[in-house]
Parts: C-alpha cells; structure tokens; sequence
C-alpha cells in the first residue's frame, strides 16, 4: 500500500541501468526491503519491454533461494488483483541440485551433492536404459523415465515455484523435479539460482547455455561475488587426491582391457572419432541422463581442434595421466611453502616427465570422452582423476591471472605434515567476463 522514499529511489536507480543496458551496483541497508522493490520494478519492467529476456536472479544460499520466491509470490498476487487489464501469467522457478531436488527414495538419502550425482547417474545414464530394455533386472528411476515419457508434455502451468512445490508436483505426476526444472528454465519468466550456475563454467556450460542475450541478471549480497569467482576456477589437490587418482588409473586402464577382449569395436570408434575431431562439435549424443560438470574452462578459451595423437588411444593417455599424477607427487614432498607461475610449472614439467600445456589442455575433454566410452556411471568414484584433470586443463590454458601455491601442512596444525598443491585463480574478473 506505500513504499519506503528509499525503494523509490532505488527503483529510479535500477530503471536508469535497465533503460541503458549497462551494469550497475546499488547498495541499500539491510531491512528495507531490496528484494521486493527489485522484484517490482524489474517484472513491471519486463511487462512494459516485452522485448527483455528473463530475470536471473543469483543467490548464495537455497534458504536465500527460497526467500526470493517467496516474496515474489506476494507479488504476483497482488499484481493478479490490482492490474485491470489480464497480466500475462508469469512462471518463475527455482533450479538447485539433485541433491536438493530429487524424490527418488533412495537416491535422495545419499549424504553429499557428488554421491547423489552419481546415483542418480547409475539409474538414469542412456547405456543403462538401453540395458534394462533386454533385462528388466536392471533398475531404472521412475520419476525420469515418467518425465522423458511426458517429453515436451512435461510442463509446469504458470505460477510461482520453490524447491518444495517442484518436488510436491514431480511427485504428483510422476515427474523428476531436478530434470522438469532444468527443462523449465528455458520456459520461465524467472528463474531463481545459485551464483555458480552462472559463474562456474563447470555448471553454467550446462545450464546457463540456453538463456536468451536480453535478460537481467542479478546478483543478490554481490559482496561475495569475487570469492566464488575466485573458487570457480580454483582447484585444491592433496596427497589423498593423487592416491585416488592412481587407483582411479588402475582401474580405468582394467575397464580398457576388458573393453578390448569383449568389445573392441567401441574402442575403436572412440579412436576414429578423436581422429576426426568431433569431440568438439557434441558428437558424443548425450541423453538427459548422462550430462557431466562441463570443461572448467570458460567458454571461449576450451580449444576447438583435434585431440593429439599421444593421447587418442585409450591406454597411451591413461600413461599419459599417469606421468602427470607421478610428476605431481614429486611436486608435492616440500618442506616449505612455494609458489609458481603456471609457465614455470609447465616448463618444468616437459622437463621432467615431457609433457606439453598444449596437450595438457585436452586432460579433461579426454578423460570425459573415455569415460563415457566406458559406460563409467559411478562418476563419484572417480573424482580424484577428474580433478587431476581439471587442474592439467586449466595450468595448461592460463598463463595469466594464475599462481601455483605449494604448502607442506596446514596453518593450524603445523607438526602435522599435510601437502596441498593449490591452483589459485587470482583474477575475479575471469569467470566474470563471459
């Protein structure tokens, strides 16, 4: 019924950056109502401009995520009884993880984000649908085989959506609420998020892709936005990590082997398709279920050529990694705190164990190829591997903006010897330029 003189003054602030398609960073106390006037002002905005594209509305937490939505409820209601003339309906939804959205009683009671990933991978991957159609021993979630069944049939009707009403809808007709959401992205007026759907390539190359050029992003409590700039493309390896991603090798290269004695032919056309270089141009058909954490490169530094020759047979790159892993082991004995750029660790390296950055570039697209080759679904397992590979990928693309921080123990407990080679991106403005 009455604004505060402060939210109209934001609201002319935030029409002045709407009306001349810039940035702008407003700050306002705590208390007096930011997200309402925003949400206001902004969907008002996108009912005078029809031509504006979504609002994206990035936050730091779900509770935060959720809060959002509902005030933006509020809204709509008392839009639906003030405005005369019918207002178009609006659909907003929230999008979080499979950990926060799935229903499927077993899946959903895993502990961590990887491990539910990857349980929901195991039931859903298109290899292992296309095994239980010949044996009906094999499960499946039926949430997803309903949602793909539904296909373009699988629609929320206009209104507004938290994580609790796409779960209560998915579970009324049947429907997997991570996947409806993610399909329901491209459909809203709305969507509601978190700040690395939009900032981390790993993630935002998954779901940010489809979003039009016109909408209006907003980052909620920006105070934190240089850190998960900084963390998206930052990665941490410790002595564990490197265990792991030996024994990840080990495993891989007897997967490989029996690749060979039972099904040479997949192998071998993974082989031709690294020679043409499809890779690169989504060759690879992906069904719903199969989509992995894309290259944690941005966009427009992955490379688009050829896999090199070293690395195109399954086993030559699995000697490949293991040479690196081997060579980061060494890097890691240290009795004191060192620090590296990514060219002076790259020039050791092709002396040590004669590895380029050139072909270091393609660890992650390579790993992921061979994974898939191998019909892995259990992706949790093999997270030391994939870090080791994100980590080759990313030394091997940025010379700029990078540091390589070797330290023996941790600050707080220094007699106790616990090495960590940290990546560090130092530049927030990276992730942010795409």
């Amino acid at each position: 019924e009455y604004i505060y003189p402060e939210q109209y003054r934001y609201m002319q602030e935030l029409k002045r950056g709407l009306d001349a398609k810039g940035h702008s960073c407003i700050e306002m106390p705590t208390g007096t109502g930011k997200t309402i006037t925003l949400l206001s002002l902004i969907t008002s905005y996108q009912l005078a401009h029809p031509e504006i594209g979504k609002l994206i509305y990035c936050t730091r937490t779900v509770p935060e995520m959720e809060k959002v939505l509902e005030e933006l409820r509020g809204l709509v209601k008392y839009r639906n009884t003030h405005l005369t003339e019918n207002p178009p309906p609006i659909l907003a939804t929230g999008l979080s993880s499979r950990k926060n959205m799935c229903i499927h009683p077993m899946v959903a009671e895993e502990g961590s984000r990887e491990s539910v990933d990857s349980k929901c991978r195991q039931l859903t991957a298109s290899w292992v649908r296309e095994k239980a159609v010949d044996n009906p021993d094999i499960e499946l979630c039926d949430f997803f085989e309903g949602h793909e069944r539904a296909g373009s049939e699988a629609l929320l009707p206009p209104g507004v959506y938290t994580l609790h009403d796409i779960r209560q809808f998915g579970r009324k007709k049947g429907w997997c609420p991570y996947f409806l959401a993610r399909h329901m992205i491209s459909f809203s007026n709305v969507v509601v998020y978190n700040y690395q759907y939009m900032l981390d390539p790993k993630v935002s190359q998954m779901v940010s892709r489809e979003m039009e050029r016109e909408s209006v992003v907003v980052f909620d409590e920006a105070h934190n936005i240089d850190n998960v700039c900084i963390e998206a493309l930052s990665i941490n390896l410790r002595q564990a990590t490197l265990e792991g991603a030996q024994r990840n090798i080990t495993r891989l290269q007897h997967a490989v082997e029996r690749a060979k004695a039972t099904d040479a032919d997949r192998l071998r056309n993974e082989y031709q398709r690294l020679v043409s270089g499809l890779v690169q141009q989504g060759a690879l058909e992906q069904g719903a279920g199969d989509d992995v954490l894309s290259n944690p490169v941005l966009p427009e530094d992955v490379l688009r050529e050829t896999v090199p020759g070293n690395m195109r047979r399954a086993e030559h790159f699995l000697a490949f990694m293991k040479r690196f892993i081997q060579y980061l082991r060494t890097r890691l004995s240290v009795q004191q705190v060192e620090t590296d750029s990514p060219t002076s660790f790259l020039q050791a390296l092709q002396a040590a164990v004669s590895i380029d950055g050139k072909t270091l570039r393609f660890a992650y697209d390579r790993l992921q190829v061979l994974l898939k080759t191998l019909e892995i679904s259990n992706t949790d397992d093999f997270m030391p591997i994939q870090l080791v590979a994100d980590f080759g990928t990313l030394v091997g693309t940025y010379a700029r903006g990078f540091a390589i921080i070797i330290e023996p123990y941790d600050e707080r407990m220094p007699n106790v010897p616990d090495p960590v080679m940290q990546l560090a991106c130092l530049d927030a403005s990276l992730a942010m330029k795409p």
